[in-house]
């Protein structure tokens, strides 16, 4: 077992300096623990020497790789990281830097115009990160020196995310020093890592996903992570075999399309020393879990995990232990599950309920939204909004989803923002985002539309209006225009019965 560390900086600094903890593949790059904590103190101190302090929000809009690693230890170190998707448009940005109040961002030395406009337009400060000639990440457009910084303390935030209900505008989720390291060293815990084993790191790194499992779980053992610029189903093999990967975490849709190069073919050579493949932010179908390890020779362990527990709160086992098809496995580390009715009370194996979750490793509460704390929290156990039942050998079987999220393979998208991305548009008056079934995404992104009387737009026209607002990941790719979108008796409308009344055509 791991020991739990109490700051991101003990989860890296504790292991042996020369041995690697990173790798680049683009540059054939390999990075020491010893150079990657020297790197983190002289960003942190970069960063320092830019007036970040202790607590400030540090935007983070980078493609996966050296940079972003180091960006984001420095950021927590220095202040709080707020990582944000490199592919959001202006208008997202914006948003997201204002709702965190963040006082700084840090983009590559050239592009993410978007960033860029949205910092200047809110008065945030940007700065750069890139690797120089030896190897080494430096933090560019603040003075050309390196301060001290205060260390922060396990308590302090470390990690500033958002998730999105059905309802709402996003809600920030702050994850503490203490949070994520106890959650490394969970995700360590429950697959044996030891500083022998390799992640090939597929998930991007604004993610929990990519940030917790990938790299603070394999980081947390003294392993190494390899870092491509982003999953390329084409080089995905080649990149394993040539630095000896023995796991990698990804959506179903990643694994979906290795799947679908590698059937009535060989086992890939790069699949040769895998130990095994977790799935986990959406569903898996037994099948695509039987056709994985048909062809990559290798357990696959589905796993369930949420932004508010600092990533994973369940997964399923290494063999001998059985790995369950459909489930998500027992409860991992800190964390307690529990099925819960409506009413609060916990309910026994086999009896379908709302998910309730309770652990170190579990947020005390939103950020500076009391409504959401109010209606989140029962008794001490946090609502994951997922309906589900614990088997009579405590593995967790999600049966759906209480909350209206959209889920499109792993993206979890706030119907509430495409929803007001059309309602922008001067012709329309009412407006409903919906999720609808997609083979290969799990969910897609559809809405329904509503005319103002008299006015007119297409289809097209309103596809572009959204195009224009959203990332490409969250614009709708059907939008309906009815004359009256469904409501129920009282008059309220209800996303499934949206999605009921236009998922049909949407799938056709």
């Amino acid at each position: 077992m791991q020991p739990v560390p109490t700051t991101l900086l003990d989860v890296f600094a504790q292991h042996p300096a020369g041995s690697t903890a990173l790798i680049v593949p683009e540059r054939d790059l390999r990075v020491s623990y010893g150079a990657l904590t020297n790197q983190v103190e002289a960003c942190a101190g970069a960063l320092a020497a830019a007036g970040v302090t202790r607590g400030d929000r540090v935007g983070i809009a980078l493609p996966n790789g050296l940079p972003t690693i180091v960006s984001f230890l420095a950021a927590s170190m220095a202040g709080t990281a707020a990582p944000l998707n490199p592919a959001y448009k202006e208008e997202e940005f914006r948003f997201y830097l204002e709702d965190t109040s963040a006082r700084f961002i840090i983009v590559p030395p050239e592009g993410m115009d978007e960033a860029r406009r949205a910092a200047a337009g809110s008065g945030v400060k940007i700065l750069t990160a890139d690797i120089n000639d030896a190897g080494d990440v430096e933090i560019g457009g603040g003075p050309a020196t390196s301060g001290p910084y205060e260390r922060p303390k396990p308590e302090d935030i470390a990690l500033i995310l958002h998730t999105s209900g059905s309802t709402g505008r996003p809600k920030r989720v702050p994850l503490t020093h203490a949070q994520l390291s106890i959650a490394s060293v969970n995700v360590a815990n429950t697959y044996s890592l030891t500083r022998d084993d390799v992640s090939l790191c597929v998930m991007p790194l604004f993610h929990v996903h990519g940030l917790v499992a990938s790299t603070l779980g394999t980081l947390a053992t003294g392993g190494t992570v390899i870092v491509p610029a982003k999953f390329n189903p084409l080089s995905h093999w080649r990149v394993a075999e040539t630095y000896g990967a023995t796991w990698y975490s990804a959506v179903p849709t990643m694994h979906q399309l290795l799947v679908a190069r590698a059937k009535g073919n060989a086992r890939p050579a790069g699949a040769g020393k895998l130990r095994f493949i977790r799935s986990c932010s959406a569903s898996l179908a037994p099948q695509l879990l039987s056709d994985l390890e048909e062809c990559f020779g290798a357990p696959v362990l589905e796993a369930y995990g949420m932004t508010e527990a600092a990533h994973q709160m369940a997964s399923n086992p290494l063999p001998p232990r059985p790995h369950k098809a459909s489930s998500v496995g027992p409860n991992t580390g800190t964390t307690e599950i529990a099925i819960m009715d409506a009413a609060g009370n916990l309910l026994q194996a086999g009896e379908r309920g709302e998910v309730v979750i309770r652990g170190a490793n579990v947020i005390k509460g939103y950020e500076n939204n009391p409504e959401a704390n109010a209606s989140s929290f029962t008794n001490g156990w946090f609502r994951t909004g997922d309906q589900g039942y614990l088997d009579e050998d405590g593995y967790l079987l999600l049966t759906g989803r209480l909350k209206e999220m959209i889920n499109r393979g792993g993206e979890k998208i706030a119907p509430r923002e495409i929803d007001e991305a059309l309602l922008s548009h001067p012709a329309v008056d009412q407006a409903v985002a919906f999720g609808v079934p997609h083979p290969g995404w799990g969910e897609e992104v559809a809405a329904a539309v509503v005319l103002k009387e008299g006015a007119s737009a297409t289809e097209a026209e309103l596809t572009a209006h959204c195009k224009e607002r959203l990332a490409d990941f969250k614009r709708p790719k059907q939008i309906f225009i009815t004359q009256a979108i469904p409501r129920t008796a009282t008059g309220k409308i209800q996303r499934s019965r949206v999605a009921e009344a236009f998922a049909g055509a949407a799938t056709q």
